[in-house]
């Protein structure tokens, strides 16, 4: 049994235990992703102000958002991809906190657009993740500037938007929307920015399929089996370019980076730390049967 000067001491030694263990942790302060001063930065390219952020260390990975998107869209895959490589997330222009282009947009202005910031940045050659409208440029960067990618991740693509492509449904969902914007909402520089970004939905891309066979870099094409794009559309990308993989989600829309970013950031950072290997399907395929087979002797 303890006296009552030895029980004092063994309270006095516990009592910041105690204290310690009663004491709720400091809460954690999340990062908001697309509007974060510490990491935002500008840069000037064809006469407009470009923003973007940039977290993590180790190879470059560049992150390319959807129509009408921000770097904020990424959200889940900047926390997830930034513990291993240094991520780039830019507004596209006339989106986020870019500034706006004094004519219409294309992809094809887009796409430079990221390669002059690769330049601004001096990263060398990147891994390039992007989604909707980003994965139309990930794949013109791999066309236009194929020095500066290492490796392709699209997201949901498509190459022209007609039918073709895109389901009807799409269409007839986006064309009320333009229509109903009354017309001093259509004056506004807001309402200006969402028509011209809208409007490129109607009028672009026009990206011949057999420009894909220049593309030389591992590319990865992904889409959902619900998604906007036709399953067709996003094969014939898949089968123009020559180092691919493809991947389609089951039971997913054009919305699984955010519905479940668990199952798209693992499969994206797969393909990307995995090193590319070329698959003959009958070759690879009768390797494989003999190495089972051996494997049961």
């Amino acid at each position: 049994m303890l006296s009552k000067a030895s029980s004092l001491v063994v309270a006095c030694l516990l009592l910041p235990l105690a204290i310690g263990a009663q004491t709720p942790s400091a809460p954690k302060i999340a990062v908001k992703y697309g509007s974060n001063p510490a990491a935002g930065k500008t840069f000037t390219h064809d006469g407009i102000r470009l923003y973007y952020e940039t977290y993590g260390a180790g190879e470059p990975l560049l992150l390319v958002h959807g129509n009408g998107g921000n770097i904020g869209d990424f959200k889940e895959q900047i926390a997830y991809f930034r513990k291993h490589y240094r991520v780039i997330a830019m507004d596209s222009r006339d989106q986020g906190k870019s500034g706006d282009s004094p004519d219409n947009i294309t992809y094809e202005k887009m796409t430079d657009d990221l390669a002059a910031l690769l330049e601004h940045l001096h990263t060398g050659p990147v891994y390039v993740l992007g989604w909707s409208d980003g994965g139309i440029e990930a794949l013109l960067l791999g066309v236009r500037h194929p020095e500066k990618v290492t490796k392709i991740a699209a997201m949901a693509a498509n190459l022209n938007p007609s039918e073709q492509a895109i389901y009807p449904e799409v269409f007839a969902a986006f064309k009320p929307m333009i229509d109903a914007m009354p017309a001093t909402e259509r004056e506004t520089p807001e309402g200006k920015r969402e028509l011209k970004v809208t409007q490129m939905l109607f009028d672009e891309p026009h990206i011949p399929a057999e420009s894909l066979e220049a593309i030389k870099a591992p590319t990865l094409i992904l889409a959902s089996d619900h998604d906007l794009i036709r399953d067709e559309h996003t094969l014939d990308i898949y089968h123009h370019i020559p180092n691919s993989e493809l991947c389609i989600f089951p039971n997913a829309t054009h919305m699984i980076p955010y519905d479940d970013p668990a199952r798209f950031d693992a499969t994206v950072d797969h393909f990307f730390s995995t090193p590319y290997v070329k698959i003959d399907r009958v070759k690879t395929m009768f390797k494989s049967y003999e190495a089972m087979k051996a494997s049961q002797k």
